[in-house]
C-alpha cells in the first residue's frame, strides 16, 4: 500500500508535461528506490530535470529513469532474427482480435476475444509463443493515453523472473495495431538488454 507521501510524489510526476506513465520501484527497505517515467513529446530531457528536482524533495536517494515514447518503433530482434508484424485486426462483431507474426519465413497466428487493446497485446504474446519464443513476461496493462484515435497506446509487461516492468509505446490508426506494436516495442527493449 502506498503512503500519502508516495501518492503525492507520484501525482506530481504524473502532472509533468508529456508524462504518460509513472512506475515506482521499491528498494530493499520497501521505500522508493527508483522511478521510471514514460514521456511523450519534444521536452523529455526537461521533464527529467524537473522530475529529479521533485524527487529530491520526496526521496533524495531515488534514481530517475526517463524513457522516451518518441522513438521510432524498431522490429523485435531476438538472437539476431527479426520478428515482423504482418497484421493485427479486430472484429467488432465478435470482439475478437487476430495477430499474425512472421519469422524467417514461418508465420504464426493468434486469436483472442479480449477487445482491441488487451486482445492485441495478448494475441501478440501468443503468436510469439507459437514462433517458439519463451517470453518471461506477463501482461500487466494496456492503456490508451487518451480516448482519441491515433494517440499512443502503452503496454506494460512484468517479468516473471525479476518482477521488473517493461513498457512499450506505439501509435497507429487502429487500437489493435497500436497494442500489437507496443507489445513488440516492450519486448524489443527486453531483447536489447539481454543482448547487452
Amino acid at each position: 500500500m502506498m503512503s500519502t507521501t508516495e501518492e503525492d510524489f507520484e501525482l506530481e510526476l504524473r502532472s509533468l508535461p508529456g508524462v504518460l506513465n509513472v512506475a515506482l520501484e521499491r528498494n530493499d527497505d520497501d521505500g522508493v528506490g527508483g522511478v521510471t517515467l514514460l514521456v511523450y513529446g519534444p521536452n523529455a530531457r526537461d521533464t527529467e530535470t524537473v522530475a529529479q528536482q521533485i524527487a529530491t524533495l520526496y526521496f533524495p536517494e531515488a534514481r530517475i529513469i526517463v524513457e522516451s515514447a518518441n522513438e521510432e518503433l524498431k522490429p523485435v530482434v531476438v538472437g539476431g532474427v527479426r520478428v515482423v508484424l504482418e497484421r493485427a485486426e479486430f472484429d467488432p462483431h465478435s470482439g475478437g482480435c487476430e495477430v499474425e507474426l512472421s519469422l524467417a519465413g514461418r508465420h504464426a497466428f493468434a486469436r483472442t476475444g479480449s477487445g482491441p487493446l488487451i486482445g492485441g497485446a495478448e494475441a501478440t504474446l501468443a503468436a510469439l509463443g507459437d514462433l517458439g519464443f519463451d517470453i518471461p513476461f506477463t501482461l500487466l496493462s494496456v492503456t490508451n493515453v487518451t480516448a482519441l484515435r491515433s494517440w499512443p497506446v502503452i503496454v506494460a509487461l512484468r517479468s516473471r523472473e525479476s518482477g521488473e516492468d517493461r513498457f512499450g509505446v506505439a501509435q497507429a490508426d487502429e487500437d489493435v495495431l497500436a497494442a500489437a506494436k507496443a507489445t513488440l516495442d516492450a519486448l524489443n527493449r527486453f531483447a536489447a538488454t539481454r543482448e547487452s
